[in-house]
Parts: structure tokens; C-alpha cells; sequence
């Protein structure tokens, strides 16, 4: 990525970021954390800019935080979205710069059909989801009434040793890690039978670029295609560092037990369910495996087992991190 190609990201492990230039590596692309609603930053930033790798996001899973920040999720997620696609053609920049939109499987919400494919109606079920549906569709919007390059990736769960600790996916590695280096006996989760699509990042990325160097802009659903439950991800987060969990109790009663040791490591708490939950999401990438030529190439096992030993390594040298 070269120094006029930015991501746009306006929120990171759900916390609002001030405009900042992401410093984690040496290697980062040019990433500008503007807040999203103000909109006063954003002719400035897309005026050297040719491509817009625009990644708002209020979300955090289980932890529900779009529901806890309903407005700011539709200021940041929503209308953030149209902020930066005005500033592009206020700038006469319609016919030079590209646009990414990252686009979501909260989308589906409670879906209509499974699995889910570019064409599957809609149907959301939270202010997240609700917010990124309009964000989907003033995409489009640009795309057919200025003929600007912009394009959604409806990309579905992607996870790496990077995502937020506040992620259903990252909570559980942290915690496995901490329990395998006796930081840390028991954690509490919510819906253990919610049932995702869980990929790589870095597979998904390799998607988003392949998608910006197409002829014309399309949309493209982003995903392995496999679907795992919350409970099979602790089970195999589990397994990495030697320990089988069993399961002991129903619904909110129920326990994760070391059958090695008998201790219980997993909890079920009611404050980590969303008001509406979103069961199962499955996608459907046929599209992106004919005209991209993309598939995943990290499996399940490889991706929980990359986190849950690089969380190792970081709850080791750093038992606060």
C-alpha cells in the first residue's frame, strides 16, 4: 500500500479514537482514526487519497456495545460512511480515487436464508447492523448516481492474534491463555450456541484488494463457508493447551468443566447476551471464488490455534496486556 492509499478507520476494539496515524508497525498502511461524526476532517484527508479503505465500526459481539452507544453507533458506522463519500466528490475526486466499504454479515441478522449470498435479503438485529445496512446501500447509491469505483465487502467474521479483547473469539484466547499460565481460573460467556462463519483477516484483506482491482466495482460476500459455534471455539481454544472441557448444567446454569482437573474455567452469564440475538450466519462466497479467483486458505483449527498460542507469548511477557 503506498503512502496516498489510507484506511479509514474510526473505531478499533470498540473504543472512539481521536484522529491519530497508526504506529503498531513499522510496515502499518497510512491509518487515520478520524472521528466519524465530524465531518470536517474528511476533504482534507481524501484530497491525496486514491484509494479509501473505509472500516467504521460500534460493534464488540457479545459485549453489545452498539447497543449501549445506539446513536453514536449511527453517527460513526452509518452516517461516517456518507461523510467520506461527499468529501470525495465535493473534492472532484469521483473519477480517481477508489472506495471500500466494509461491509458485514450483521447485515443478514435473522436470516432469511442459509447460507447467505450476495442476493439474500436483509434483515439486521442491532444498531450496528442497522447502521452498516444504510452505509451498504448510500455505497451503492454513489456508485450508480456518480459512477464513483465503490464497492461493499460483505465480509463475515474474520479474527487474527490482533482483534479486540472485546470480540466473543479474542476474549476466549486471552482467557485460555491466562488459564494455561495460572493467571486466571474461570471466565463467563453468553450465547455458547451462537453459530459464525469465522475466517482469517488475513485472507479477507487479500479479498478486499482483489476486489479494488476489478474492472467495474461489484459487491462481494466474504467468507469460509464452514460454520462453528462459540462452544466448539472454547473446546478447541482448550484443546491447544492440553485441557478437554466438558459441559455440565442448561442455559444460563451451564458449566465448562477441565475434565483433566475438574475445575470449571467457563461460565455462562446473561449480561453477555444481546437483546436480539443473531443465531447462525453462514456465507456464501461463490461469487468471490469465480470472479476474484479468491478462497481461504487458513482452516478453523489453524486460526484458534494461532490465537490462542500467540496470546500465550503476550500473556507471558506481559500478564497485563
Amino acid at each position: 500500500m503506498t503512502k496516498q492509499q489510507r484506511l479509514y478507520d474510526s473505531m478499533e476494539q470498540g473504543a472512539p479514537l481521536s484522529f491519530s496515524t497508526d504506529t503498531h508497525h513499522s510496515e502499518s498502511p497510512n491509518q487515520n482514526t478520524p472521528d466519524e461524526s465530524r465531518g470536517n476532517f474528511h476533504c482534507s484527508l481524501v484530497a491525496t487519497t486514491t484509494v479509501v479503505l473505509h472500516a467504521p465500526a460500534v460493534s464488540g459481539g457479545q459485549d453489545k456495545i452498539s447497543f449501549d452507544l445506539a446513536e453514536y453507533t449511527a453517527d460513526v458506522d452509518g452516517i461516517g460512511t456518507l461523510r467520506l463519500l461527499d468529501a470525495i466528490k465535493t473534492c472532484g475526486l469521483i473519477n480517481s480515487v477508489k472506495f471500500y466499504q466494509a461491509s458485514t454479515s450483521e447485515l443478514y441478522g435473522k436470516v432469511q436464508e442459509i447460507p447467505q449470498k450476495e442476493t439474500t435479503p436483509f434483515y439486521p438485529r442491532s444498531p450496528y447492523g442497522a447502521a452498516k445496512l444504510y452505509a451498504y446501500w448510500i455505497v451503492v447509491n454513489f456508485r450508480e448516481a456518480y459512477n464513483l469505483f465503490a464497492v461493499n465487502g460483505i465480509l463475515f467474521n474474520h479474527e487474527s492474534p490482533r482483534r479486540g479483547a472485546n470480540f466473543v473469539t479474542r476474549k476466549i484466547s486471552r482467557s485460555v491463555a491466562k488459564i494455561h499460565l495460572g493467571q486466571l481460573e474461570c471466565f463467563s460467556l453468553g450465547n455458547l450456541d451462537a453459530k459464525r462463519d469465522w475466517g482469517h483477516a488475513k485472507d479477507y484483506v487479500e479479498a478486499m484488494w482483489l476486489m479494488l482491482q476489478m474492472e467495474q466495482p461489484e459487491d462481494f460476500v466474504i467468507a469460509t463457508g464452514e460454520v462453528h459455534s462459540v462452544r466448539e471455539f472454547v473446546e478447541k481454544a482448550f484443546h491447544h493447551i492440553g485441557k478437554t472441557i466438558v459441559w455440565e448444567g442448561k442455559n444460563e446454569n451451564e458449566v465448562g468443566r477441565c475434565k483433566e482437573t475438574g475445575k470449571i474455567h467457563v461460565t455462562v452469564n446473561h449480561k453477555y447476551y444481546r437483546p436480539t440475538e443473531v443465531d447462525f450466519l453462514q456465507g456464501d462466497c461463490t461469487k468471490a471464488k469465480q470472479k476474484l479467483n479468491w478462497k481461504p486458505k487458513v482452516t478453523f483449527d489453524e486460526l484458534v490455534q494461532e490465537m490462542v498460542k500467540a496470546d500465550v507469548a503476550l500473556m507471558r511477557n506481559n500478564p497485563n496486556a
